[in-house]
């Protein structure tokens, strides 16, 4: 692997985070681990493929309801824009809470698969972005 030893990053940080935020991630290698440093854009780009989708249903009082299918998140709304608002506001709060919590998150089984989605919140950093990314569709009872 193309890997800069934990060291010399240590030696030349200017150095090299110009580098990461203006051409390249560095891989970086300290004794048996080894970790990216990357910039948000980059991360970003990494990302740009995970979207969220949720299930909206009609309740009998005419109020929606959105059940998210990535978290484990349900909000309902007099309407949907308002569900959806709702549901961004709470995509964001899981996000920052899972990653305050990422030693205990991270490693659960049933979690492991949220962590994409929860740094896509994370980076994305405002429920109107985190809505524009939620693909509602007709839900089944």
């Amino acid at each position: 692997m193309l890997t800069i030893n934990a060291t010399d990053v240590r030696k030349n940080w200017s150095e090299v985070s110009e580098s990461v935020i203006r051409e390249k991630p560095k891989f970086i290698k300290k004794t048996r681990d080894y970790m990216m440093l990357s910039n948000m854009e980059f991360i970003n780009e990494l990302l740009i493929g995970y979207s969220f989708s949720a299930n909206k249903y009609i309740e009998e009082d005419g109020s929606v309801t959105l059940s998210l299918n990535e978290l484990d998140l349900v909000e309902s709304g007099t309407d949907e824009k308002e569900a959806l608002s709702l549901l961004s506001k709470s995509i964001l709060e899981y996000a920052v809470d899972f990653y305050n919590e990422f030693n205990v998150w991270s490693v659960a089984p049933n979690r492991k698969k949220e962590i994409p989605y929860v740094f896509k919140a994370i980076i994305l950093d405002d429920p109107k972005k985190i809505g524009e990314c939620i693909k509602c569709q007709d839900g089944k009872i």
